[in-house]
C-alpha cells in the first residue's frame, strides 16, 4: 500500500476506525471492525487527505449499510414473534414475518411472488438440507414460504448485529438451530460447505464497494448452487437494470465453465448458478 495508510500507525488507523463506528448513523449497528478497516485500506492509498479519505468511506459504508431501503423496530418485532408462536397459530407467525419483510425495499418487492418464488428454485436446485444467505438482510423471514423443515441448517450473514439478534430470535422461536452471524462475508467469506447459497439483490452493491469483487468471492464458497438475484429495474421504477446486471453476473463468471440458468420474476432475475465445492 502507499500514500496516506503507509504513513499511518496502528494507532491512527485504529482512531480512524473508531471515529466512523461512532457516528451517529453505526453506532446502534455494533458493525464489524473488519468492515471498516477493508473500506479504510482501499481508500487510504487513493486520496491525498485522510479528510476525503473518510468521505469516500463514509458513502461505502452508507451503500453497504442501506438503512434508507428500510429497517423494522427489533425490539417491537421480537415482541411480536414471541407472541405469534406463543399462539400456536402458523398464519399469525407468516403475517408477522410478512409485515417485516414488507418494511425493506429489496424483500417488499418479493412479496408479490412468495408463494412460488422457491418452489421455482428447488426445481433447479433441489430441495437443499443446508443453506448460505449471504448479506441475507431481511430474507430469512421468508422462511415460512420456502417449503423447508426445521432440520434444514440455514446459515445467515449480516454485518447488522440488531438484525442478526433478531433472526437468531426467529431461527429458535421457529425450531431452527441460531446460526445468523455478524460477519462481514468480503473480507471472510464464509467457509461452511452447503447445498444452496442464496446472494439475493446485493452483487451490484458488492461491486460498488469494490469493482470486480464478486468473481473471487462467489469462487471462495463452498456451495453446490449460487443462487444470485438482481433486480431488474430500479427502485423509481424508471430505469431498466435487466441489461447491466445481466452483464455483471457472466462477466464476473466468464472462463469458470459453471453452468448457468435463469429464472425471471417480477422486478428481479435469480441467477441459478451450479458449480461444486
Amino acid at each position: 500500500m502507499c500514500g496516506l495508510i503507509k504513513r499511518m500507525n496502528s494507532d491512527e488507523l485504529d482512531a480512524m476506525i473508531e471515529e466512523l463506528l461512532a457516528g451517529r448513523k453505526y453506532r446502534n449497528l455494533n458493525l464489524p471492525v473488519e468492515t471498516v478497516r477493508d473500506l479504510l485500506a482501499q481508500e487510504l492509498p487513493r486520496h491525498r487527505s485522510s479528510k476525503d479519505a473518510l468521505k469516500s468511506v463514509r458513502q461505502k459504508l452508507h451503500n453497504i449499510v442501506a438503512t434508507y431501503l428500510g429497517d423494522p423496530d427489533y425490539a417491537a418485532a421480537a415482541s411480536q414473534f414471541e407472541e405469534a408462536f406463543a399462539s400456536g397459530d402458523a398464519e399469525q407467525v407468516k403475517t408477522v414475518c410478512r409485515q417485516i419483510l414488507a418494511v425493506h425495499a429489496s424483500t417488499r418487492e418479493r412479496l408479490p411472488v412468495l408463494e412460488d418464488f422457491y418452489a421455482r428454485l428447488w426445481e433447479v436446485t433441489g430441495t437443499p438440507c443446508s443453506i448460505l444467505d449471504l448479506a441475507c438482510g431481511l430474507h430469512p423471514f421468508g422462511f415460512p414460504w420456502m417449503g423447508l423443515p426445521d432440520s434444514t441448517r440455514y446459515y445467515a450473514y449480516d454485518i447488522h448485529q440488531p438484525r442478526v439478534a433478531l433472526i437468531n430470535r426467529y431461527f429458535t422461536l421457529q425450531g431452527l438451530e441460531p446460526l445468523a452471524y455478524c460477519q462481514d462475508i468480503k473480507v471472510s467469506p464464509p467457509q461452511t460447505e452447503a447445498d444452496v447459497a442464496f446472494f439475493f439483490k446485493e452483487a451490484h452493491r458488492f461491486e460498488q464497494r469494490q469493482h470486480g469483487c464478486n468473481r473471487a468471492f462467489w469462487q471462495a464458497l463452498k456451495v453446490k448452487w449460487l443462487l444470485v438475484s438482481l433486480p431488474t429495474e430500479s427502485l423509481t421504477k424508471r430505469h431498466s437494470l435487466e441489461e447491466g446486471h445481466r452483464r455483471l453476473v457472466y462477466n464476473n463468471l466468464e472462463g469458470l465453465g459453471w453452468e448457468v440458468r435463469e429464472e425471471t420474476f417480477e422486478g428481479e432475475i435469480v441467477f441459478c448458478v451450479k458449480r461444486e465445492p
